[in-house]
């Protein structure tokens, strides 16, 4: 009996833990301007934390739930929707609703006075909602309907400032963009339904699933009754890639992250940096046991080249957002990998560790950018609040802003004493084992993760001195006029928790040694990695050794400003242009695109539309012609003998007047013509 009830009440969190958000949301829109307070959502989304914190106490580590409803049928197939809760799933509710929180709290002053804050409160309620029902759903199709709903909650978000037409074509670029990686997810389901029958993700991808009976045999890919070609195993493991590499914008697909910084601050923190973009990750390790090893080679090479590629586009950046945009970008590809390599237990937990720092990262963006527009409009109006290049020595007026900022560079950085540390060490020692077991080539995507974090400490580092320390910019010689100040409590607390919350103690009471994480107890790791020591040693020393050399580099060039290079020559443009593949793009896709369009537009308008209005203008001389005809000719001849008839009435009617004498002359008359036509006839 009690066991029913913990297990009624686990639903009902669950249920809880989506659906008050999504109260919120129904809530905000029926209120329209009259819902500019925050207070709602706010609690609806902490009730949601509550919910995941027990949700996690019950099922991490534990026995899964499992709860399904029937949905719709089609024919004999019946489509069931429910709830799953697993490690995976737990960890994510908690993570989600506990960012979220600290972000809508943040919120409260971040984005206070702003004219359009219904709707920034009423957005954010049905992103949450629907990213939290993503996480729990246990229908590969109702997971694709929340995937779409979080797609289109993040295109209202990034556009919120609508009258900026940057805003505008970010959130087009993204909609559009992540619209390509929804077909790739949609063809998955589709594939994985022809063979096997079901959506259901437990019986697909839990712990005896399909999959085991599931093999490849000469060339044909044997399921649980089907049979189709062996390559469509490939290619439904690439159809889900394809979704994760849209919304974790992973090369080529990465270009509308960077843009979609147009939103508001706190927007990128919760979803660009913590949620959002970590749907790709969380979707390729539900269905993990799908792909292949080429699938996942693949997976490997592409989230390592992506990692090292915005890395290098970060090292030249000025803008402050986008700095980061493209560290989330790196790092994605980071876990990536780490999928590919076959570790979704340590790609979960850089997520983890990555969304906690990240959201940390840019919330002390939005506090510097919120200070600098309004030193900026008293000292230099009109200039960019975002340009690193005109800020420094922040530090003197904010220090609390700067001291977590630090921290959350420090953890970016992979550095001691964090979290980042921590999972960071994890991927990095596990890709070397990996590549170590394969020999070969393989080797050179551990090498470039390794890169990648090194340069990650360099940009990091750079964006840091820049902002907090070196030269004051801004009233270089009068600091007093500076009127610079520490953020608003509303917003420091949050960044103060999710600063104690980046370093080790939160994640393991081992600051050095990844392993005694509690959270990768939640996830096996792959039987076919070796522990060596060797790489467990070499890893951590390379890594710290170089990024704490970068580091003092950077301050040297920055802080210092000793710096020795051109920002004239290739390798500098190269990187600031972002490897000019955004420019590729928009040159050799976007554009012919474009101008096909328009020359199906102007086919249409002058082909097909002149020949449809020369068979209309036929038409309608026919038709004139035809209404003439029926009018003059027969109307006319029709009307002609009615009034001849009516003529000869009325002259046969005023003969019949009663008088004798106008009888006798008709008659008369009458019988003279007849004798006249005799006579004629006759003669």
């Amino acid at each position: 009996m009690e066991q029913l009830q913990h297990h009624n009440f686990s639903i009902l969190a669950a249920l809880l833990a989506a659906g008050m958000p999504l109260l919120s949301f129904c809530w905000s829109a029926l209120r329209g301007k009259q819902q500019k307070s925050g207070y709602t959502a706010i609690m609806a989304i902490a009730i949601s934390m509550i919910c995941s914190i027990y949700l996690f106490s019950r099922y991490w580590n534990k026995e899964e739930l499992n709860e399904q409803v029937t949905w719709f049928r089609i024919g004999d197939h019946s489509f069931m929707a429910g709830i799953l809760l697993n490690n995976l799933s737990v960890l994510m509710l908690v993570l989600i609703s506990s960012i979220a929180l600290l972000v809508h709290i943040y919120s409260t002053a971040y984005m206070k006075g702003d004219p359009g804050i219904h709707r920034y409160w009423m957005y954010l309620s049905l992103f949450c909602a629907a990213m939290l029902g993503l996480v729990m759903a246990d229908n590969l199709l109702l997971m694709y309907m929340c995937w779409e709903l979080v797609g289109f909650a993040s295109y209202l978000l990034i556009g919120f400032w609508f009258t900026k037409e940057s805003a505008v074509q970010a959130n087009k670029k993204a909609f559009i963009i992540n619209r390509i990686g929804d077909l790739g997810f949609l063809t998955g389901i589709a594939l994985i339904y022809a063979q096997f029958g079901t959506l259901d993700i437990k019986p697909l991808f839990s712990n005896e699933p399909l999959w085991s009976v599931s093999e490849v045999v000469s060339g044909n890919w044997l399921g649980a009754g089907h049979q189709i070609p062996a390559v469509w195993l490939t290619v439904a493991g690439l159809a889900f890639f394809v979704g994760a590499i849209a919304k974790s914008a992973q090369f080529p697909l990465h270009t509308w992250l960077p843009d979609a910084m147009e939103g508001p601050t706190s927007v990128s923190s919760l979803i660009h940096a913590a949620t959002m973009v970590a749907a790709g990750v969380f979707l390729l390790a539900r269905v993990f046991p799908l792909f292949n090893e080429t699938v996942l080679t693949i997976m490997a090479i592409i989230g390592s080249f992506t990692a090292l590629m915005a890395a290098t586009i970060a090292l030249t950046q000025h803008d402050l957002k986008k700095i980061l945009a493209f560290s989330t970008i790196s790092q994605l590809g980071f876990m990536i990998s780490a999928v590919g390599i076959g570790i979704p237990g340590i790609a979960m937990f850089h997520l983890v560790t990555h969304a906690i720092f990240k959201c940390l990262l840019f919330l002390a963006a939005g506090v510097v950018i919120h200070e600098m527009q309004h030193a900026n409009q008293k000292s230099q109006p009109g200039s960019d609040p975002q340009d690193i290049r005109q800020m420094g020595g922040l530090k003197r007026y904010m220090p609390i802003t700067t001291t977590v900022a630090i921290v959350g560079a420090m953890a970016l950085s992979g550095l001691p004493l964090t979290s980042g540390y921590l999972s960071k060490d994890a991927l990095l020692i596990s890709a070397f084992e990996w590549a170590d077991l394969r020999f070969g080539p393989t080797i050179i995507i551990p090498i470039s993760l390794l890169i990648s974090s090194v340069l990650t400490s360099f940009y990091i580092a750079r964006l840091i001195i820049k902002v907090f320390f070196g030269k004051q910019r801004i009233y270089p010689g009068n600091p007093e006029k500076l009127d610079i100040r520490e953020a608003f409590p509303a917003m420091l607390i949050p960044m103060i928790i999710l600063g104690l919350a980046a370093l080790f103690p939160f994640f393991s009471a081992n600051p050095l040694v990844f392993e005694h994480s509690w959270l990768l107890e939640g996830f096996d790791r792959p039987e076919t990695l070796e522990r060596m020591n060797l790489y467990h040693t070499m890893v951590p020393a390379a890594v710290n050794l170089l990024g704490i050399s970068v580091i003092y580099i950077a301050w040297r060039w920055y802080a210092e400003n000793t710096y020795p290079l051109k920002t004239s020559g290739f390798l500098y443009r190269f990187s600031y242009f972002q490897w000019y593949i955004d420019r590729l793009q928009t040159d050799y896709l976007v554009r012919p695109v474009m101008l096909f369009s328009a020359a199906c537009a102007s086919f249409d308008r002058k082909v097909l539309d002149g020949f449809i209005n020369v068979v209309k203008n036929a038409g309608l001389w026919l038709a004139r012609l035809a209404a003439w005809v029926d009018q003059y000719i027969v109307d006319g001849l029709v009307n002609g003998i009615a009034g001849l008839a009516f003529w000869l009435g009325n002259v046969l009617r005023r003969s019949q007047n009663g008088r004798v004498q106008y009888y006798m002359l008709s008659m008369f008359i009458i019988v003279l013509m007849v004798w006249l036509f005799n006579f004629i006839v006759h003669a």
